[in-house]
């Protein structure tokens, strides 16, 4: 793994979580139904940090495309994202400690919401698009149909630096893991 704590480093390289004035921010990312809130709420809780999900963000128009099986295009996401480098910016410099449940499925995306935030982790949430798939089969009152998954891996850029996690491990074993990686 690859470190970096400047706010010029690469969106992708994941920071070792420093304790100073600033939060820490964890951005969890990956394709839609891959567990991002899952993961994140429990990074959250045994990092004694705010959980947030990217989802909750999105503006009213942006949700109503998906639910209508619409895919967002640059466009539709660029508020959204400044929206979430807003949040984290002024969370992280209040003092605050974030973990973060989001798509970020490009590395252009990942730079945006990253910008400027100090002591931030990328941990990459990778898996197959059949389990996925079937996760997502599984799931009810999620307004992101099935439908748009092979949009979402077709959009996905893999990262590069940041803290890889299988999908098909234990919640217990991702935690650990990331916590490792983050040298906490």
């Amino acid at each position: 793994m690859q470190t970096s704590a400047s706010p010029s480093s690469s969106p992708e390289r994941s920071a070792p979580i420093a304790t100073n004035a600033c939060g820490r921010v964890v951005v969890v990312f990956g394709v839609s139904g891959c567990g991002k809130t899952t993961l994140g709420q429990a990074l959250a809780q045994s990092l004694g940090a705010t959980f947030l999900d990217a989802d909750d963000f999105h503006p009213v128009e942006n949700v109503e495309k998906m639910r209508a099986g619409i895919a967002l295009n640059d466009a539709d996401r660029a508020p959204w994202l400044a929206r979430l480098n807003d949040e984290l910016r002024a969370r992280s410099n209040a003092g605050e400690s974030v973990a973060l449940a989001c798509s970020a499925l490009k590395a252009v995306y990942r730079e945006r919401i990253g910008r400027e935030v100090p002591n931030i982790a990328w941990v990459f949430l990778d898996g197959s698009f059949e389990l996925i798939a079937a996760r997502m089969r599984q799931r009810v009152n999620h307004y992101m149909p099935e439908s748009l998954l092979r949009s979402q891996f077709e959009a996905l850029e893999r990262p590069t630096g940041a803290i890889e996690i299988s999908i098909e491990l234990p919640l217990q074993e991702k935690v650990k893991r990331v916590m490792a990686a983050m040298a906490i």
